[in-house]
Parts: C-alpha cells; structure tokens; sequence
C-alpha cells in the first residue's frame, strides 16, 4: 500500500471512531437529555422554579401553584434583579406565597444551596421542581446533593431542533462534570 493510501485509510478509521463515538455519546444522552424521568404531580411543601429562559418555566410554576400543588413557590431569579419580565412573578399579588432569590453562585449549585437552606428553615420535605427538559437529570442530582427530601421533577416547554440539542449535549455534559467534581452541596 502506498503513503498516499495509509493516509486515506488512517483517516477513514478516524472518521469512523469520531462518527461511532458521538453516535454513543448521542444514544446514551436520550434518557438522560431528550427523555429524562419525569415525576408525577401531587401535593408537596414548595415549588421551586429554576431559573433561565424562556419564561415558560416560571409561567408553569404559577400555574401549578394556583392549581394547589404548593402553599409556596419559590422562584430563582438567575436572569437578574432588573430583568422587568420577572416582575409579573416576584411582584405579583397571589393566594400563595411567593418568594424569588437571586442564586449565589449564579448557577444549578447555588440554586440548590438555596433551597436547601430554604428547605430547612420551613420543614419542606417534598418539593416540586420545575426547569426545562435537558436540565432535569442534572438538576434532580445536584438538588439532591442540598436536599434530602423527596423531589418531583417536573419539566417546562422546551425548545427542539438539532442546533438545540447539540448545545445542550455539551452545555449539560460540562454541568454533570462541573457536579461530579463538587462532591458536596
């Protein structure tokens, strides 16, 4: 064989190796990313909304809040103080308490640190969780890392499409690794 054709084969056995790995990586992500466990609803101490956008999320806390899931829903405040959109929620006047927090980290750790520390003050020991779909399984394992009650995952609309999912591959894989290197709450 040829140095031109070595080449060639070097690099179609690469390609393979690079098509057949992000093939597994794509098929291990389902359960995790695409299909996470979802919990079914019912009665709990709080409902905690996760912050981020779209605004969907915090919309679906409302509304499970006025359906009588929770006495309190809580609201991460991760788009920021001044973000006018969030008014509708931490400003509002409702029949159940309301309570928003800006996380300290401003990530799914400080969230979690928040309502761990929320959770102890109140006695919450079953929290509805609210957050969009890739997030969940990250989520469930870093609030449970602060949390030692009982967690009912619940996901908001998600957006879809192929350029979606690619960076939600990558941002949640970075996440997952980013949690596993932190041991504790």
């Amino acid at each position: 064989m040829t140095e031109s054709g070595r080449r060639r084969r070097r690099w179609a056995v690469r390609l393979a190796a690079a098509v057949t790995v992000c093939g597994a990586v794509a098929v291990a992500g389902l359960p995790v990313y695409v299909h996470p466990q979802l919990d079914p609803l019912r009665p709990a101490d709080a409902i905690v909304v996760l912050g981020g956008t779209p605004y969907e999320r915090f919309d679906l806390g409302l509304e499970l809040a006025r359906r009588g899931y929770a006495p309190q829903l809580l609201i991460s405040r991760s788009t920021g103080a001044d973000d006018p959109e969030m008014a509708k929620y931490c400003d509002g006047h409702f029949a159940f308490q309301v309570s928003c927090f800006e996380p300290d980290p401003w990530t799914t750790q400080g969230e979690a640190q928040e309502v761990g520390r929320r959770a102890a003050r109140f006695g919450w020991r079953h929290i509805i969780v609210v957050t969009f779909t890739p997030h969940i399984s990250r989520a469930r394992y870093i609030l449970g890392k602060c949390f030692d009650g009982e967690l009912t995952m619940v996901a908001s609309p998600t957006p879809t499409g192929p350029r979606f999912w690619s960076w939600m591959y990558l941002r949640q894989s970075a996440g997952y690794l980013k949690a596993f290197a932190e041991p504790r709450c």
